[in-house]
């Protein structure tokens, strides 16, 4: 049999075998490693291997998926530049988690103009209401769906930096209340992924210059028509699913936003 990254059709264990979770065969003009892939974030989906955890060797893999090891290293290292796995010199390879202190801010561009870039939460409110119509229709849901809005503020020292209003499917996040937040010191989207199983993969985000009105002036302390940067990030899950619809209002006197593009 070829094990090699070429186009071949993937030989894979049937769908029905416990150990790869509603694998099926990718289409024969993909490339294997890319097959490899694909079945690996299934199982990730399946929750096959918990968030921290360590999947498989490479060896293991091989010999599961029935191809070469360096077929599983190459989608193994594609899924570790989607910060879906995280790999450790003499440790293995694990399933990335929001803990991670390299991923818990990488949807986040804000960055100060000098001196320290951390950020502190304050969470302001956290209640569930119905979908708006355009937020039942950013979340694929249905206008007056139940959602859960999480508004909270980004403070550099005492400045207030980004407001934000977060948005929430609310099948998702039964139980997710104000207190639970409060109590709860790690990252938000750990908090998410932990008690939730809602893991972020990536984000959509649009951005344009707007004037604070005089209601989020008086939240993010600045004059009224003060210019603000207005961030609406759409955050997916496997499958591109979307499961945070997030507005944010950002301050850039001392601040600015960065993006690095590859």
């Amino acid at each position: 049999m070829c094990c090699n990254a070429g186009m071949s059709a993937l030989p894979v264990l049937p769908p029905s075998d416990p150990a790869v979770p509603g694998a099926e065969a990718g289409p024969a003009f993909s490339p294997l490693y890319q097959q490899i892939k694909d079945l690996i974030t299934r199982s990730l989906q399946a929750g096959e291997w918990k968030p921290g955890e360590a999947i498989p060797s490479e060896t293991e893999l091989a010999a599961r998926f029935r191809v070469s090891q360096g077929t599983v290293r190459k989608a193994i290292d594609e899924l570790a530049t989607d910060n879906l796995l995280v790999r450790r010199q003499g440790k293995g390879t694990f399933v990335a988690t929001h803990a991670e202190e390299q991923i818990q801010y990488r949807f986040l561009r804000l960055r100060p103009d000098a001196g320290d870039a951390g950020l502190q939460r304050r969470l302001l409110e956290c209640r569930r209401l119905r979908a708006s119509a355009d937020v039942a229709r950013a979340l694929g849901l249905k206008s007056g769906d139940p959602v859960v809005l999480v508004r909270r503020l980004l403070l550099s020292g005492e400045q207030p930096v980004v407001l934000d209003d977060i948005y929430l499917p609310g099948a998702l996040f039964k139980g997710l209340t104000a207190e639970r937040m409060s109590g709860y010191k790690g990252p938000m989207y750990r908090l998410f992924e932990a008690e939730f199983g809602v893991r972020m993969i990536r984000a959509d985000e649009k951005i344009r210059a707007v004037a604070a009105d005089p209601a989020q002036a008086a939240v993010l302390q600045v004059a009224p028509g003060a210019p603000l940067l207005s961030v609406e990030r759409l955050s997916l899950t496997y499958g591109d699913r979307p499961v945070e619809l997030r507005r944010g209002l950002y301050r850039t006197d001392h601040h600015h936003y960065r993006n690095e593009l590859m």
